[in-house]
């Protein structure tokens, strides 16, 4: 993946290239920058791309352009300079064209930096499903941005201060969502989310985010449309001989492996993670998909000495901690279709959050149904769950159900299951505030332009699911094992074309992704339409109770990450007992979060 790294300061008294060299940062100024520009200082360093093209750039004697990704274009002119092979050109004229608004013309995955040095001006985006990262620190007129973390606080003015609120978001998401980083003072843009900077003047806001108002299409004409989405999403891949997919057996790795044999002159190569836990392999899922569409499947078998080797890896390669256990064999799927040649793999994340397949959705639907019944039919109802133990399942419904959203999404979170004075130290919880995380997902949730139920948490799937954690996984995974990654359920049109699908088509009664099931029933087999959800699930908890190195390994992380004054100890053992007597898979998640924070820690030398 490429690394966009550079600094613009809107004042005079910017950092000097040649002192910040002799501080022993590794900075290459773009090459022929016109004095007005280089007064500034502005600064690219673009190394470590592997198999991706380096950052477009574009300069003149009052402009400075950076853009990284694979953009298309809705302007044909821009269009047209893109084709020749410079994007930031066409980026650059579309600036002058449209100024700010030139970010209703830009698609795909992208980020930009667009500089005015002698105007102070600076706008940094992101493209709208959050595919390419971007950070920023701005602090005393300086800007520091970049697609790593890494990256930023190599500058010697950012100042690399773990944020304690970092950590607890953390282990209350299981990654650190936007727009919060692991360090203070620095920021992520969320999906569609820009920065403004004008002499001096911050504007941060949203140019996109996904319209919901439902189409005046027809049902079946609606499901029609789905394959020509489809059709295209994969076309704008360019996918060729080295390209392969990713192929669990789930209805959108089977969908893009079926379309991309359909798009391709020659035999797809599809790869496959298995494991040997009952209840994780979906290994006959991938081979009976494979059979179907006809396609080369490539099969590996991860075992608990992978994700024993792998760990110290991964927490080297994430910028911040990052607690998602199927990064092990998305990195072994990706190491292997490197090792066999290919060079990309397309991915199917993204249909789960676009057409309603989370399993969430019913059950909070569910929980919906009660907010309609008459305040009579309430007041009769919930004097006899609470009196009567027989009723308890109806009492907790009833509990649930008054809970608003998406609150009530966290009822099971770790961090609501007990006090947290009884999960953090004292001291801990002195420097953090609780209330961000749930914060942040009101936020998103109540920022969709709909009341939905289901459409609301679509929204909220699309920042939180994806491009905090899904897209994040296996952007930096590829990027480990040096393959390129593209997102065909992701294209723009097919997300904007899914969000007009009424949600009582996409979600009939219950049952989840009804529409896209209905537009597939023909198409993808009957076993793969009718599969519960899985992935590549890693069973952690599982193996960690089976292999005495891994579980060594485990408790040798857990003690040491005990004396660093975040977690109580005493927790630290309940849950190892509690793993111990049988709650392998449920406390296996806690405790391969605390391993990963640990390891992160350690990799980046955090005392």
């Amino acid at each position: 993946m490429s690394t966009i790294y550079g600094w613009f300061s809107s004042t005079e008294k910017a950092f000097d290239l040649d002192c910040i060299e002799q501080q022993g940062a590794t900075l290459k100024s773009i090459k022929n920058v016109h004095s007005s520009v280089a007064k500034y200082k502005n600064v690219a360093e673009m190394t470590g791309y592997g198999l991706r093209a380096a950052p477009s750039v574009y300069q003149s004697s009052s402009l400075l352009v950076i853009i990284e990704g694979d953009p298309y274009w809705s302007d044909d002119e821009l269009k047209n300079i893109a084709n020749k092979g410079d994007s930031s050109r066409a980026l650059a004229v579309g600036f002058i064209k449209y100024g700010r608004l030139v970010l209703n013309k830009i698609h795909g995955p992208f980020s930009f930096c667009i500089m005015e040095p002698e105007q102070h001006y600076a706008l940094l985006a992101n493209d709208r499903q959050g595919i390419r990262p971007l950070a920023y620190y701005y602090q005393h007129g300086l800007l520091v941005f970049g697609s790593k973390l890494d990256n930023i606080i190599s500058h010697p003015c950012v100042n690399k201060v773990i944020d304690q609120q970092g950590i607890y978001n953390f282990l209350y998401s299981h990654m650190i969502p936007s727009p919060g980083t692991i360090y203070k003072d620095i920021s992520k843009l969320q999906p569609g989310e820009y920065i403004e900077i004008n002499s001096n003047k911050f504007i941060r806001n949203f140019y996109w985010q996904s319209d919901y108002t439902e189409s005046t299409f027809t049902k079946l004409e609606l499901i029609d449309q789905v394959h020509i989405q489809l059709d295209r999403s994969i076309a704008a891949c360019q996918p060729n001989k080295e390209t392969g997919v990713f192929l669990s057996g789930g209805l959108d790795s089977s969908t893009v492996t079926g379309f991309f044999q359909n798009f391709a002159e020659h035999k797809v190569d599809a790869f496959t993670m298995g494991f040997d836990a009952e209840g994780y392999d979906e290994m006959p899922y991938a081979r009976l998909v494979a059979a179907h569409f006809k396609v080369n499947l490539h099969e590996y078998y991860v075992s608990p000495v992978d994700v024993l080797n792998s760990i110290p890896i991964i927490a080297q390669t994430y910028d911040e901690p990052f607690g998602n256990a199927s990064a092990v064999p998305t990195y072994y799927c990706a190491k292997f279709a490197r090792e066999r040649g290919m060079t990309r793999l397309l991915a199917g994340d993204g249909g789960d959050e676009i057409f309603a397949g989370n399993s969430r959705y019913a059950k909070q639907k569910l929980f919906d149904y009660y907010r309609y019944l008459p305040s009579c039919a309430k007041a009769a109802l919930e004097p006899i769950a609470n009196n009567i133990p027989i009723l308890g399942k109806l009492q907790s419904y009833i509990e649930q159900a008054n809970i608003n959203m998406p609150d009530r999404l966290e009822t099971y979170n770790f961090l609501h299951r007990s006090p947290l004075s009884d999960f953090f130290t004292e001291e801990f919880l002195k420097q953090i505030d609780p209330e961000v995380p749930i914060e942040n997902y009101r936020s998103t949730y109540n920022r969709a332009n709909t009341d939905d139920l289901v459409k609301q948490m679509l929204h909220l799937d699309g920042k939180f699911t994806l491009a905090d954690n899904d897209l994040r996984k296996v952007n930096r995974m590829c990027e480990l094992a040096g393959i390129e990654v593209q997102y065909p359920m992701l294209h723009d049109d097919l997300v904007q074309f899914s969000a007009g699908i009424p949600a009582k088509w996409l979600m009939q009664n219950f049952e989840l992704r009804s529409f896209y099931k209905k537009s597939m029933q023909d198409y993808l087999p009957k076993q793969t339409l009718n599969k519960n959800k899985q992935g590549f699930g890693l069973p952690f908890g599982v193996w960690m109770s089976q292999d005495k190195q891994l579980k060594q390994f485990a408790l040798d992380n857990l003690f040491s990450f005990s004396r660093r004054g975040i977690v109580n100890p005493v927790y630290i053992k309940n849950i190892i007992q509690l793993h111990q007597k049988g709650h392998s898979t449920y406390y296996g998640v806690m405790i391969w979060l605390l391993i990963m924070l640990e390891q992160w820690l350690i990799a980046h030398d955090v005392p």
